[in-house]
C-alpha cells in the first residue's frame, strides 16, 4: 500500500512534535512526504501536481497540529482547490475512491481536556468530524486517527516514543468496519 503523509505545519523546524514525527518518516523510507508549506510557501497550490500525488497513493495521511479545532489554514485551501467537482466527487468524480484517508494530529491540551467533562467539551473524534466527512464525501475510507495530546510536556523519551508509535500506527491502522 502507497502512503502519502501530507503534513501541514506552518513553522515545521520550530516543531518538537511533527519534527520528530516528520524525522522519523524520513528515516523509515517507506511513505511519500509531503510538505505543504514547504512546497507552497507563497500558497499558490499546483492543483494538477496534487492531485497526481494522490491518484499515485493508495492511503493519505494528513499531519497537522490541530489549530482552533481545525486545520491549519493552507491544508483548508488545499481541501478547497484540490478535492475539486468532477475529480473527487459528483458526476465523474471518482479519482479518490477506494482511497484511505487518515489524520495524525498534536495538541496542546490533555487527553482529559478532549472528553466531554474536559475543558474543550468535546473528544478529538468529535473534533474531527470535518475529517471524516470528508472522506465519505469523496468515497473515500477513514482511517482511526493518531494523536498526541499535552504537547506542552516533552522529554526526549516521549519524542522517541510518540515517533515509535506513529510509524507503528502508520504501519497497522486499518478501516473500523461500520456495521448496521
Amino acid at each position: 500500500m502507497k502512503t502519502l503523509v501530507i503534513i501541514t505545519h506552518p513553522n515545521i523546524e520550530n516543531s518538537q512534535w511533527n519534527k520528530a514525527w516528520l524525522e522519523a518518516l524520513q528515516k523509515q523510507g517507506d511513505f511519500t512526504i509531503h510538505q505543504l508549506y514547504n512546497e507552497y510557501p507563497d500558497e499558490n497550490i499546483d492543483v494538477a501536481k496534487e492531485q497526481q500525488l494522490i491518484e499515485a497513493h493508495d492511503r493519505v495521511i494528513f499531519q497537522y497540529p490541530l489549530y482552533w479545532y481545525s486545520t491549519p489554514s493552507l491544508l483548508k485551501k488545499w481541501f478547497d482547490t484540490v478535492l475539486q467537482y468532477g475529480w473527487a466527487y459528483g458526476p465523474d468524480g471518482s479519482k479518490t475512491a477506494g482511497k484511505e484517508i487518515g489524520v495524525a494530529i498534536s495538541t496542546y491540551g490533555t487527553e482529559a481536556s478532549y472528553q466531554h467533562t474536559g475543558s474543550n467539551r468535546f473528544t478529538l473524534e468529535e473534533i474531527l468530524r470535518p475529517m471524516e466527512a470528508l472522506a465519505q464525501f469523496i468515497s473515500a475510507t477513514y482511517l482511526p486517527h493518531f494523536a498526541l495530546n499535552d504537547t506542552s510536556t516533552v522529554t526526549d523519551e516521549r519524542l522517541a516514543q510518540s515517533s515509535k508509535d506513529y510509524i507503528h500506527h502508520l504501519q497497522t491502522v486499518k478501516p473500523v468496519l461500520v456495521t448496521q
